[in-house]
């Protein structure tokens, strides 16, 4: 049997270890294609760390909460109780409720406030905002950090996404587990194949920003204002596709095939344009337009050192 027939359309009989090994490898495939409930996230978050380790956490942080979803996303498919997933598509709704999550934290980032919704303070952190409604200057900017707690929230929500490698997990290979302790096993360990590319993803955004003759502190400044812009821009560009889902359902069908026999890369779909627009056109322009404004910034604050060293 072709091996990723064999992935793709598990038979019934497995093993625990098989289904485990299937699993899993169902992850790294997930991980490593660009899916819409993955990537953008990933990327705005660790662009804005600035660096491979900061990028690795973003990744290890989001699949961690991804991780949970799945795990009990696995356990409802076992119980029965998953089927509400081939009833309704959930599709737009998540899309807006991670839109604005993302836009949130993009609020927060670029000025200085959320967007009056106490995100942070739900998360043990202090109350960060006040009434400006004001963006915060470029030397200041550094002091605003990227809120990476964050990335475990978009990825508890961003598991509700359903897909087909969901529908593999969810439908086919959990209700073969041999009873209902193990039925978090097929979502955990996809989660954790999830996580493995999603760190090393991260790690590569990450790096993204140790750009050469730049200094730290202009490095900071551009990683935190591109990842404010792709999480804000991003935000609201997932919040209108799932607002476009929810009044037209017939939109998220939509799909040109490629003739790739991958999920996430079998078709030009919704999620794929997702993907393109949030990392490939708003991450872009966002990394982009960030180097410029510190690059144009530079000689002001240059001269304000020499004056105020005088």
């Amino acid at each position: 049997m072709d091996p990723l027939q064999f992935l793709l359309n598990p038979p019934t009989g497995l093993s625990l270890s098989e289904i485990a090994f299937i699993s899993f490898v169902l992850g790294l495939l997930h991980g490593a294609t660009p899916d819409e409930h993955t990537w953008p996230i990933t990327f705005s978050y660790a662009i804005g760390k600035y660096s491979t380790r900061g990028g690795m956490k973003a990744g290890l942080l989001f699949s961690l909460g991804f991780t949970v979803q799945r795990a009990l996303l696995t356990t409802l498919g076992y119980l029965g109780l998953a089927y509400i997933y081939e009833k309704y598509n959930l599709d737009g709704p998540v899309y807006v409720v991670v839109g604005l999550v993302m836009a949130i934290a993009g609020s927060y980032i670029l000025r200085g406030r959320y967007i009056h919704l106490p995100i942070d303070e739900l998360l043990g952190g202090r109350a960060h905002h006040t009434g400006e409604a004001r963006r915060l200057p470029l030397h200041e900017a550094h002091e605003r950090d990227v809120p990476l707690k964050m990335t475990i929230v978009h990825g508890l929500i961003a598991g509700f996404g359903f897909g087909a490698y969901a529908t593999i997990i969810t439908f086919t290979l959990a209700p073969q587990v041999p009873n209902v302790y193990y039925a978090p096993l097929p979502g955990l360990l996809f989660g954790l194949g999830t996580m493995a590319m999603q760190v090393m993803f991260g790690a590569v955004f990450g790096s993204i920003m140790r750009a050469k003759r730049l200094s730290e502190e202009d490095v900071k400044v551009i990683g935190k204002m591109a990842a404010g812009r792709t999480l804000y821009y991003g935000g609201w560009a997932f919040v209108l596709a799932g607002a476009l889902v929810v009044a037209f359902p017939s939109i998220d069908a939509w799909a040109i095939s490629t003739g790739v026999p991958i999920p996430n890369l079998d078709a030009v779909n919704l999620g794929l344009l997702l993907v393109v627009v949030v990392v490939g056109a708003i991450g872009i322009y966002g990394i982009i337009k960030s180097y410029m404004d510190v690059r144009n910034a530079r000689p002001t604050r240059e001269r304000t050192s020499t004056e105020t060293g005088q």
